[in-house]
């Protein structure tokens, strides 16, 4: 984590937002999408429905005609109305700021949950999404787990809990640019000499 501290001490999410309901919106459409398709759906879809009393509202067809061009649209539609309407109905309209109540929303899974607890709380929360699976275990944060639950706890367990929050993103940010899945720019990467993939796969020896 030395060298992202130095190298790059602001680590943020690049999914566009203003407060709180607005990332929990954009991470679930984030499933399965690219932050770009999704940072081109979330202002007109935020400006219809500004709030989450707007969008508990809103017929889901509706919804669904603002982020059609995403992936899995319907699903998500669903998602968006039933999560919009449970914040109102059991939280007030406020997006709660731990893991096991944001768990309990529509369309909200332990990694979507971990996004918002850390990013928005500021909570020591590790967010496991492809890219932070395949870069820790790459490099040798992780070993040998089998899903994201396991790599979370060893995360927790090897990073300093004042920067788990911009860990997660250190690890996307580092995956979804240098570290590809299905070609590593590793001639790029500052980090070889001290990860395992490189040393055992690229310079053995």
């Amino acid at each position: 984590m030395e060298y992202f501290q130095i190298h790059q001490p602001v680590a943020e999410t690049e999914l566009k937002h203003t407060n709180p309901f607005e990332l929990i919106v954009a991470v679930i459409l984030s499933a399965q999408c690219t932050d770009k398709r999704v940072n081109m759906l979330t202002p007109a879809l935020m400006e219809r429905f500004p709030t989450p009393e707007a969008m508990a509202e809103a017929d889901q067809q509706e919804i669904y005609q603002y982020i059609k061009s995403c992936s899995y649209p319907n699903n998500k539609a669903k998602h968006l109305s039933g999560m919009s309407q449970k914040l109102v109905r059991e939280f007030n309209g406020i997006v709660p700021d731990d893991v096991t109540n944001l768990q309990k929303l529509p369309g909200v899974g332990r990694k979507t949950a971990n996004v918002i607890a850390s990013v928005i709380y500021d909570k020591p929360a590790m967010a496991v999404d492809t890219h932070v699976f395949r870069v820790s275990e790459r490099i040798g944060l992780t070993r040998n787990a089998r899903n994201p639950l396991q790599a979370e706890k060893q995360l927790i367990e090897n990073i300093p809990e004042e920067l788990i929050s911009r860990a997660h993103h250190w690890l996307i940010l580092h995956g979804r640019y240098i570290c590809t899945a299905r070609k590593p720019k590793c001639d790029q990467c500052p980090l070889t000499n001290l990860c395992l993939y490189y040393q055992k796969q690229v310079n053995p020896g």
